[in-house]
């Protein structure tokens, strides 16, 4: 019964933390008269917001809860939830945050940079690419294809997810109620270069291929036709085989180049004052017996004949109705040149082939005609020199990698001469003097670089939030918005396999750097050094279990239980936010840091809960590869003496899970100036054999 009554909580908080909360009341309050609040749509949870206009009611905006489509977990694996308004073009009218666990915005950063960041979407489109950048842009164009939003420093990551979390659902909401592409994100496509223009004529265009011709005879149409209902239905063709049936040129005339050449300066004014930003224009001239306007052709309609696709996606094309005329063929009729209109959000990519179907029906019998058709196939594709190739998706995690390439790069250089040092341990502490210094610098880089330039501080949050994500089925796909926690976790997790907790918690945890060095300013400074006994030294070091416990507890249960606990942790407060934060918070890091000049490294030893989770995968490490010898505990205690973690038994055993690979045992093992059974060796006399002497 205790274990139904469990599991009915933990179910009730995962479908809590995954739908929408908001009520057609609480939309009432947040958009008071002269705005209305309509139902909520039966099929998507959406709600529309309307307006009085005169004597008509106008849709001004979808609004939606963004975890109801874009359920995108933060970095405590809960997804944040924001309000989203959408109009019917596409332009965001608003971005809340309703909700939200991100560490580095609860008592951080505090709420305010985050809402200031949301507030930036108003106004803009998804027809735009919206990239995040750390400088300020605030008097940036918000026109034109891309537009640039301040993201928040310290908190690049999550921002990002912020942006992936509105602008996913966003899309989602416009391809279902206002007709975007399915499938095919604007911010993925190319772009048609605006400015780019080259004079050139229509003969230099053919051979450029910037026209692409379309020509099928009359006996190819026949021969489509063959072994159906439909062959020799179609007398001309018959008489007249070598005639053209399809002859057409087909351009992309939204393309300066093309239609500037094509069209002449007035022409292309004409065309330009028709088409939105993002939209396209295709042009077919047609010239043979069957073209694209029937005798049923409704102008500014989508034409019943030509049907137009881009891999497995339908596009829509709605005839322009523009009088524009081709100023070389000044003969041509109206229903012989047509421009179509393809609209942004539609999802065409120019840089992708377009694939066209011209519709060829015939009729047999009188009264219940048989209809047989057949399509005509034709491609165009433009050159790439027209168009700026899709950059990378800057709404999810490839383009941050992409961005901190050479962090992840030292990061790695780093970790390899780490690796190198501890597999060659007996070469570099031969020298203590030279050995201390290594260990030293290693330590600045960690807490400099590591810590607080890159922001890699690694976290029991870190293990929480995966936790959290599992048990509500979502993707663990947010740990890769950060390069440097995630490559750290990696070299970490094999390190666990080899050489158990120390070779992070000694080496490259930055909170740990810094408590390494006020323990050894505190040394220097001759501050009083407490010895605790080693059995209230055992009994403390149980406190991080139980710290452990408790975190990951409450993460079944409470994600707002689990955010007040892991505050335990000083990593945010000393690394992420250089102690720039509330005082009560401030007091605590600075404590533990305090506390370890008289206890050494106090906090990693007796309450840190991600030591303690280490500690425990740690113990399925491969090697026990201190140097140890026979006279170690018996009868020389020099190492567990010297040891300021107290992870040496009086048997002379490594403790690993509390040992943290500083390697000063080993600095001990392989000096004959420190180590006793090498100092007894070096004084026991040498005993020279006798036919040595004869």
């Amino acid at each position: 019964m205790r274990r139904l009554f469990l599991a009915v909580i933990l179910l009730a908080s995962v479908l809590q933390a995954c739908a929408g909360t908001l009520t057609r009341d609480a939309l009432i309050a947040r958009f008071p008269a002269p705005l209305m609040v309509g139902e909520k749509d039966a099929a998507l949870p959406v709600w529309p917001i309307f307006k009085k206009d005169m004597t008509s009611t106008v849709l001004v905006a979808y609004v939606f809860e963004s975890i109801d489509f874009a359920p995108v977990p933060g970095f405590s694996g809960v997804p944040m939830n924001l309000l989203v308004g959408l109009d019917p073009n596409g332009v965001f009218t608003d971005v809340q945050v309703l909700s939200h666990h991100e560490p580095v915005f609860l008592d951080g950063l505090g709420e305010a940079p985050m809402h200031k960041f949301v507030s930036q979407y108003q106004g803009l489109s998804l027809k735009q690419n919206i990239k995040i950048t750390t400088e300020k842009n605030g008097g940036a164009s918000r026109e034109g294809s891309n537009v640039y939003i301040d993201g928040v420093s310290k908190a690049t990551a999550s921002v990002r997810i912020i942006n992936q979390s509105a602008l996913s659902a966003a899309l989602k909401v416009a391809r279902k109620k206002l007709g975007f592409a399915e499938g095919r994100d604007p911010d993925l496509i190319a772009r048609i270069k605006p400015d780019l223009y080259e004079a050139m004529t229509p003969q230099s265009l053919r051979q450029r291929g910037l026209i692409t011709p379309v020509l099928m005879r009359n006996s190819e149409m026949e021969k489509a036709f063959a072994d159906s209902a439909g062959a020799g239905l179609d007398a001309l063709a018959l008489a007249r085989p070598e005639e053209a049936f399809v002859d057409m040129d087909v351009s992309y005339v939204s393309v300066p180049t093309i239609g500037r050449n094509l069209l002449g300066e007035a022409g292309w004014a004409k065309l330009k004052d028709r088409l939105d930003p993002g939209d396209h224009a295709i042009m077919i001239v047609s010239r043979g017996r069957y073209g694209v306007a029937g005798p049923d052709f409704i102008r500014s309609a989508v034409p019943d004949r030509l049907a137009l696709k881009q891999g497995t996606l339908p596009i829509e094309i709605r005839d322009l109705d523009l009088d524009v005329g081709l100023p070389g063929e000044p003969g041509l009729s109206p229903d012989a040149l047509k421009i179509f209109r393809i609209i942004s959000q539609s999802g065409l990519d120019p840089a992708q082939p377009l694939e066209f179907y011209l519709h060829v029906t015939r009729s047999k019998g009188i009264i219940f005609p048989e209809k047989i058709s057949r399509d005509v196939r034709f491609t165009l594709k433009l050159p790439a020199q027209f168009y700026v190739a899709a950059e990378a998706d800057n709404k999810s995690w490839h383009s941050i990698w992409q961005q901190r390439w050479w962090e992840v790069a030292l990061l790695l250089a780093a970790l390899a001469l780490l690796t190198c040092a501890l597999v060659l341990q007996k070469k570099i502490t031969a020298n203590a003097a030279a050995f201390s210094w290594f260990r030293r610098g290693f330590l600045v880089f960690t807490a400099g670089f590591i810590g607080w330039y890159a922001q890699g501080q690694l976290s029991i949050v870190n293990l929480t939030s995966v936790l959290q994500a599992l048990m509500a089925g979502r993707s663990l796909e947010f740990v890769m918005y950060d390069p440097m926690s995630i490559t750290l976790w990696g070299f970490v997790l094999v390190s666990l396999f080899v050489w158990g907790r120390g070779t992070f918690c000694g080496w490259l945890c930055p909170f740990g750097a810094l408590q390494e060095f006020t323990g050894k300013l505190g040394q220097a400074m001759k501050l009083p050094q407490l010895r605790i006994r080693a059995a209230l030294d055992a009994r403390l070091k149980l406190l991080k279990y139980a710290v452990l416990a408790a975190i990951i507890l409450s993460a079944f249960f409470s994600a707002e239980l689990t955010d007040k606990l892991i505050e335990i942790e000083p990593f945010k407060t000393a690394i992420t936010l250089n102690f720039i934060r509330s005082w009560p918070y401030v007091a605590f890091a600075a404590g533990l840091l305090l506390a370890s000049m008289f206890v050494y490294k106090f906090f990693c030893r007796y309450l840190c809960p991600l030591g303690a989770g280490l500690a425990v995968l740690g113990r399925i490490r491969l090697l026990d590869w201190l140097p140890r010898r026979k006279e170690c505990g018996t009868p020389c205690q020099t190492c567990r003496y010297s040891c300021e973690y107290k992870a040496i038994r009086p048997s002379g055993a490594i403790q690993y899970e509390e040992c943290f690979q500083c390697l000063d045992c080993v600095v001990i093992h392989e000096n004959e100036s420190l180590c006793a059974p090498l100092i007894m060796e070096k004084k026991r006399p040498r005993v020279i054999p006798i036919e040595v002497l004869h």
